[in-house]
């Protein structure tokens, strides 16, 4: 009986090993309805290294548009009046492979617990996913954005943060031109603000001839540098790439995102009537990342008092896979520059305990700051930036852009 209890004890303790170093690296949101659409589930259990399942919360939605059905994954629901976070991938990526690891990072879980968190795939994009139909005209990106304000009205959200990447950030930033009341905030990672003109068409066409689609968008993701030296990550998400996302699908949306327009904003001052975001903005991009100098011309386009510049040092063209915990934080404070104040858990501190997390909105009708105390209604708060260093970030009171 003490061997077969010691077998049993063993047993235990490497299967609890297994799950917690799985945790550590893996997460799945479990659905309502059934993912594996048309596919086998052992296949996608031996190439999926991002899908594995610690969250019971996440719940899925086809949501119907004046430009068809939306896939919308959702955790929690409108709480008073705080904003949802609303988050859009990058192309070639769907939700779950652009955002979980920054998602399930501790320091963006603490703060995602006092907001609803809405994840949306562009069409066709979710995993299982089925192939569209021969014909199918795929949305525009202007149409992209304008399907959003169905998700926001069909969960009764008031506004939103946006959270974007590539893509999915040029898709946020013309929502947020089009429908400017509905959205609080934005943080836009590898935006490009700029069409392709035909010489960069033409070489992405002649790119499409050479190479296969998983490698075309690899090289819209990942750096040359990255592709060569971070072999281990590289080669995962052209895995995943290759196996999780319906390919005829991501022809469509990659096809689109290349025939996309500039995105019409300018200085304020610059141009007669010139159109710029009117929320605050948090500009994110890897210091050695492909989208880099579209990002700097998108940050000389917006307005200097409300936009922040943040270029993270040892990150390429996917940051919040790369530098999540960099990433939460900078995110925790610009939360707190729009008036959220988050009493949060800090790890970094070692002495006793910290506070009972919470996030309480501040006054809108006055300057945000991460002092003040009193409450009102009113009209946005300007933005406050912040500079980011190993001891934190502190609050200045201009844009400028900062390098972590």
């Amino acid at each position: 009986m003490k061997v077969l209890g010691h077998k049993i004890e063993l047993l235990t303790g490497l299967l609890l090993h297994d799950v917690t170093m799985a945790g550590l690296q893996e997460l799945r949101f479990p659905e309502e309805k059934p993912l594996l659409r048309g596919q086998e589930a052992a296949e996608l259990e031996n190439s999926d290294t991002f899908l594995l399942a610690v969250d019971t919360d996440w719940k899925e939605h086809d949501i119907e548009t004046p430009y068809g059905l939306l896939h919308v994954v959702i955790r929690g629901s409108p709480k008073g009046n705080r904003p949802a976070i609303l988050t859009y991938h990058d192309v070639g990526l769907n939700h779950k492979l652009c955002f979980n690891t920054f998602f399930n990072f501790e320091d963006m879980q603490e703060i995602t617990k006092h907001f609803v968190v809405c994840h949306v795939d562009a069409p066709g994009q979710q995993v299982g996913a089925s192939q569209f139909p021969q014909g199918y005209q795929f949305p525009s990106m202007e149409q992209l954005a304008a399907m959003l304000p169905s998700v926001v009205q069909h969960f009764g959200f008031k506004y939103v943060i946006g959270i974007g990447v590539g893509a999915g950030a040029y898709v946020l930033a013309k929502f947020a031109l089009i429908f400017p009341d509905l959205v609080e905030g934005l943080v836009l990672m590898n935006i490009d603000p700029n069409g392709k003109g035909w010489i960069d068409w033409a070489a992405t066409k002649l790119s499409g001839l050479t190479s296969t689609l998983p490698d075309t968008v690899l090289s819209h993701l990942f750096s040359q540098e990255e592709l060569v030296n971070n072999t281990e990550l590289v080669q995962s998400y052209r895995q995943q790439i290759g196996n999780v996302v319906n390919q005829a699908n991501l022809q469509l949306f990659w096809n689109m995102y290349n025939s996309r327009r500039d995105l019409d904003i300018n200085r304020p001052g610059t141009v007669p009537n010139a159109k710029t975001l009117r929320c605050p903005v948090m500009l994110v991009v890897g210091d050695n990342a492909p989208a880099e100098d579209g990002v700097v011309e998108c940050n000389s386009k917006l307005d200097p008092t409300t936009t922040t510049f943040l270029k993270m040092a040892d990150s390429g063209g996917l940051p919040q896979v790369t530098q999540p915990g960099k990433l939460s934080e900078a995110f925790k404070y610009f939360l707190q520059g729009m008036g959220y104040i988050a009493y949060l858990k800090d790890r970094r501190l070692s002495g006793g305990a910290v506070p009972s997390a919470s996030m309480t909105r501040l006054a809108r009708s006055r300057t945000a700051s991460l002092t003040s105390a009193s409450s009102g209604d009113g009209s946005r708060p300007p933005a406050c930036t912040h500079s980011e260093s190993s001891e934190g970030l502190g609050q200045v009171n201009h844009t400028m852009e900062v390098s972590c």
